[in-house]
């Protein structure tokens, strides 16, 4: 899977900006605040959700113009070629065509796998749950596209549950099809996540990798497991008395936490190096790739801002490797084109530039300014 053609309107620092990939690591480069990572933040709202930033769609409008924003891809996987295209306007909601028809954003999922990792990342195992849960379920998206929808109807129904509680209603007629919901789809939420932590482990056990092995599970803070929908209904009406006095739900998978122990050493990842912790994160997204590999017949789209800012020289080798044995696209960005050095002539490099506001984009040869010495 890979994207062939991408156009960028009026979307953060790009005006217009058209970008002709091949299907191979992409290397983009240039000074801080170019407009490198708004790229890979456009290929990233490819799929549902709010991208990587998680920014709302009027803070990705070109400023001063504001009149909106428009991305197009060319997403061609195996032999299949699909057009995406998803817009906003300052008068309308965000849309998403699939080649020409309009869709839903969830659909994009069937479509585009993609999976990334960001500087802001490096803090995910010492911060709190929330964060890890948002990135598990990133991860679970990736093999199952339906995990969007359990998702979205879960917190829908918990929110309308919740201002239910917040209102101290005790009625239980009120409850009832609104804890089912939660139920059903609080149950596929975590057999989801159980499974996809599973894939991942296998992946990386099975792999020859520079990278740390972890060590995965999910655990509740509320110390309690979904198994049963009858029984989650059950618990959910049983709590109603103490999620009323709380004024929200203390009982689900938005309670859930993702754990990881460094293998090899025995220690979790919060109490690792920042080195090692940043290392843990990029073993289980190249996990992540692998075992979609072998699943799909195809690795997804991999986005990685700054990932080789920190890493030495060694380690930045055996990542390129791995992308390069995956047959990966993988768009990356970094302030120099030396720290992509090791890829040689596998990869395709792009110059960014900004000037007055607006970002430029140039592909450049490989060998320009020595950049094979």
């Amino acid at each position: 899977m890979h994207i062939h053609q991408l156009t960028l309107s009026h979307f953060r620092s790009h005006k217009h900006t058209q970008v002709q990939a091949e299907n191979s690591p992409i290397a983009i480069f240039g000074r801080n605040g170019a407009g490198k990572t708004n790229i890979i933040e456009a290929i990233s709202l490819l799929s549902p959700g709010r991208g990587l930033r998680r920014a709302s769609t009027a803070e990705l409008s070109k400023s001063p113009d504001n009149i909106g924003w428009k991305l197009t891809a060319e997403v061609i996987s195996d032999v299949n070629s699909n057009l995406i295209e998803t817009s906003w306007t300052n008068t309308s909601s965000r849309n998403v065509k699939i080649n020409g028809k309009l869709a839903r954003q969830n659909d994009l999922a069937k479509l585009f796998r993609v999976v990334w990792l960001l500087p802001s990342m490096d803090r995910l195992w010492i911060e709190g749950a929330d964060g890890r849960r948002k990135f598990l379920d990133r991860l679970t998206l990736s093999f199952f596209p339906k995990h969007a929808d359990s998702v979205l109807n879960y917190d829908k129904a918990m929110r309308e549950r919740n201002r239910l509680l917040r209102e101290k209603i005790t009625d239980s007629g009120w409850y009832k099809a609104l804890e089912r919901q939660m139920a059903q789809n609080g149950l596929l939420i975590q057999l989801n996540r159980i499974a996809t932590l599973k894939k991942i482990c296998k992946a990386q056990d099975k792999s020859t990798t520079m990278f740390p092995v972890a060590e995965l599970s999910l655990s509740q803070t509320d110390n309690y497991m979904l198994t049963d929908e009858d029984e989650f209904i059950s618990v959910l009406s049983e709590n109603r008395h103490l999620d009323i006095m709380a004024g929200r739900t203390l009982i689900g998978p938005h309670r859930s936490d993702m754990e990881a122990i460094y293998k090899e050493k025995g220690i979790s990842a919060k109490d690792s190096s920042t080195g090692e912790q940043k290392a843990i994160l990029i073993s289980i997204i190249l996990a992540n790739a692998r075992a979609l590999k072998k699943e799909l017949g195809h690795p997804p789209v991999m986005l990685l801002d700054e990932i080789s800012a920190h890493l030495d020289v060694d380690r930045r080798a055996a990542l390129y490797e791995e992308i390069k044995a995956l047959d990966a696209q993988a768009w990356m960005t970094g302030t120099d084109k030396e720290l992509f050095s090791e890829l040689g002539r596998e990869a395709q490099y792009f110059n960014v530039s900004e000037n007055s506001g607006i970002s430029n984009i140039e592909e450049v040869d490989f060998a320009i300014d020595n950049l094979n010495s």
